[in-house]
């Protein structure tokens, strides 16, 4: 055996994504293998997916250890990888397996090598159009030139592999066999670019500098919306691939990779690989291996393409990296904007935190050095910043169950007029969130969750938020049984669309909520008619303000500015500023002037005069100040302990047994506070508790959380998670 290989039957061990939390002994297999080979082994009756983690320990009974079954006929895990998964796991306090297995979601990786027949567009004519068959040529043309097996386009159109095979037998469609693994084709990263702005060209001259050097450094790109962050991150990119090294772009949401993609295909000359939950499975098959082959030159995906087995990763940018999306919330707690930092730094690659309104984390590591601040302070082309106003709906004149001011009314006729496109915004999803019972005051809530049901009145079904239960709109109320009484309290995107019908009858009307799609392409086929001025107004959720792109759109109206001002939540303000300057962003972006307009009842609050006033760094150092005098992040340390049980009480005594067992917390000086009633307490039929703990900035918290939790001994009926640096605390 030398360093990195292991001869035939020599003891190794093998790291699975079972929940056993221990690296477990293998014989190697006959030919040997390498560490870091993905390999299959025995485990009991069954076979498992495991890594070479490194030699066996030798603390088993040497005639019972078993042979690795085979070596996979994937790449071997670079050491990097193996160093990352587990400082991630060290920081986010996730075992092994776990993070093991957010390396190794791959369909099929334990299939053979072996070629498959693949579909694509043809060019023959069918004898006749159906509409099975307009689907399955529908689908292939918004798919571009990628094949599909059998069972993927007929499940994606929706037919039967029968009409697939007819086609095929037209020449409608074409039938081929491929390796099942190909390699991307080539990027070109010396096609003609765009031409740059002066500050554009400074800041991709200081991008490209940084990846010349071949070292990690973190640079937070920050630009007013419009400002073309897009085509100077491309040209770090492009310097990336010339080096030879491959790039990794996220992206907080899945709509936005469509419009993503075409300026790469432009700037580049041929597609990169896509790795989230809107490609197929042989396409997810497909990047994890070429990634590992580095035949993928630039990935472009979600938070989970973070543990891709990149052969050499030189370049990660986070797209909008203020997105709440790139924290995962279930199983393993981690930022995937924290950890692109992590993953850089250990392959001495260079990050891109790309923002029109970065997180007071990033604002605060580049205010105090940490990150390189590179600032874009106008709009491309020409352009201008829209003009940014608060409509005081105290003195506004306004009937009951309406929403929409007479003075945001007046606007959007005048842009009508105009042929102009409007955007009514409101963060929340549905009808109205809440369905009231007028006779006995019920409100209807969701069986399995302690939270209220969303009516969503285009789909005609109440819906949890939390766990996706739904159910019918009831006649009668449920509690008292009395008909005719249920009213929809509030109002969400759909309330706001149908008001909005009833005030503008002649206008042509979009609604953009990420419910009402059912999938990736019919939200992609949407947002580029609306693009293309398909629409007069645009009523939308938060999935507008990410990154979209509306020509033809100059007012903005911001129907509740007030709504995430409300409660206790640590980040309320921020997120709030960060939205509403978002939203308004999307207003103005060619060459008409734009307005956006803020519907408050609160025009004196501190948030809502920042974001009229346009004075973001004083918004950063107020918010800062505050932080910092209360110790809270990033100046100071936070993780949340979510107890979950079936009944309420055993939740409550394990918080309770926590809060009195503190003494690793004591320690580095740590508070802890709770036991309490998680703001849902229930979900999915659980009880949830939560402890707080709170920390000093330097103060070694991980450690001293797993010393704190390492006697509990939880039955089957309790579940525990932390949560390190939580984003929400619901």
């Amino acid at each position: 055996m030398t360093d990195s290989y292991f001869e035939e039957g020599s003891l190794v061990g093998v790291l699975t994504a079972e929940p056993l939390d221990r690296v477990l002994d293998y014989r190697a297999p006959e030919g040997g293998c390498w560490l870091g080979s993905f390999v299959e082994v025995p485990l009991g009756p069954r076979k498992v997916l495991g890594v070479i983690w490194g030699p066996g320990k030798g603390d088993w009974d040497i005639a019972k250890v078993r042979h690795v079954i085979r070596v996979l006929d994937a790449a071997p895990m670079r050491e990097e990888l193996r160093i990352f998964l587990e400082k991630a796991g060290a920081y986010t306090l996730t075992p092994m397996s776990a993070m093991l297995r957010l390396a190794t979601r791959v369909p099929g990786l334990s299939d053979p090598p072996s070629m498959r027949k693949i579909y694509r567009l043809g060019r023959g004519e069918p004898d006749r159009v159906t509409d099975a068959r307009r689907r399955v040529i529908e689908t292939l043309t918004e798919y571009g030139g990628l094949g599909f097996t059998l069972k993927e386009l007929s499940d994606l159109a929706g037919v039967t592999s029968s009409v697939v095979k007819g086609l095929a037998q037209m020449g409608v469609v074409e039938e081929a066999d491929t390796p099942r693994d190909a390699p991307y084709l080539p990027l070109d990263p010396d096609l003609p670019a765009k031409t740059l702005t002066e500050d554009q060209a400074a800041a991709a001259d200081a991008l490209r500098d940084g990846l010349r050097q071949r070292r990690y450094g973190t640079t937070l790109l920050k630009g007013v919306t419009g400002s073309g962050k897009t085509e100077v991150y491309l040209e770090a990119v492009a310097e990336c691939l010339r080096a030879g090294r491959q790039a990794l772009v996220l992206l907080p949401e899945i709509a936005l990779t469509s419009e993503f993609l075409s300026r790469v295909r432009a700037r580049f000359g041929a597609e990169p690989a896509e790795w989230h939950s809107g490609v197929t499975m042989t396409e997810r098959r497909r990047a994890w291996k070429m990634v590992g082959q580095g035949a993928a030159q630039l990935v472009v995906g979600a938070r989970s393409s973070l543990f891709l087995p990149f052969q050499d990763l030189g370049l990660i940018v986070v797209d909008e990296e203020h997105d709440s999306s790139y924290k995962q919330e279930e199983g393993a707690l981690y930022n995937a904007r924290d950890m692109a930092v992590l993953r850089a730094s250990l392959n001495d690659a260079q990050v891109v935190l790309a923002s029109a309104t970065p997180s007071l984390e990033s604002w605060a590591n580049a205010a105090a050095g940490k990150y390189t601040r590179l600032d874009l302070s106008s709009r491309f082309g020409d352009a201008v910043l829209p003009q940014m106003r608060a409509i005081d709906m105290r003195a506004e004149d306004l009937p009951g169950q309406a929403w929409i001011s007479p003075t945001l009314q007046s606007e959007v006729a005048h842009r009508l007029q105009q042929g102009e496109q409007s955007l009514l915004f409101l963060n929340r999803r549905g009808y109205a969130p809440v369905t009231l019972c007028r006779a006995c005051g019920e409100q209807v809530g969701c069986d399995n969750c302690d939270a209220r049901m969303v009516e969503h009145r285009f789909q005609k079904r109440l819906v949890c938020h939390q766990c996706g239960e739904t159910k019918p709109i009831p006649d009668a109320c449920p509690h008292c049984k009395v008909e005719g009484k249920m009213a929809a309290v509030g109002p969400g995107v759909e309330r706001i669309a149908e008001e909005a019908a009833r005030v503008f009858p002649d206008a042509k009307l979009a609604v953009l909520s990420s419910d009402l799609f059912g999938s990736a392409r019919a939200l992609k086929s949407q947002i580029a008619a609306i693009a293309e001025g398909d629409t007069d107004i645009i009523i939308g959720t938060q999935l507008v303000a990410k990154g979209h792109n509306f020509p033809r759109l100059t007012l903005v109206g911001v129907i509740d500015s007030d709504l995430g001002l409300q409660g206790s939540d640590l980040r309320a303000a921020e997120r709030t500023f960060q939205l509403m300057r978002q939203v308004s962003g999307r207003a103005g972006r060619v060459e008409k002037p734009g307005l956006a307009l803020m519907q408050t009842f609160q025009p004196e609050h501190p948030v809502i005069r920042a974001i009229l006033s346009g004075d973001e760094e004083g918004f950063w150092r107020a918010e800062a100040a505050e932080r910092e005098a209360a110790a809270m992040p990033p100046y100071g340390r936070l993780a949340g302990i979510i107890i979950s049980a079936n009944e309420a009480a055993a939740a409550f005594d394990l918080g309770t047994h926590l809060a009195r067992t503190d003494g690793p917390l004591q320690q580095i000086g740590a508070v802890v506070y709770g036991p309490a009633p998680a703001p849902i307490a229930r979900v999915r039929g659980r009880h949830r508790v939560r402890l707080l703990v709170k920390a000093p900035k330097g103060a070694p918290i991980q450690s001293a959380i797993a010393r704190w939790i390492a006697p509990l001994k939880l039955n089957a009926n309790l579940r525990l998670s932390v949560d390190i640096d939580p984003q929400s605390f619901y």
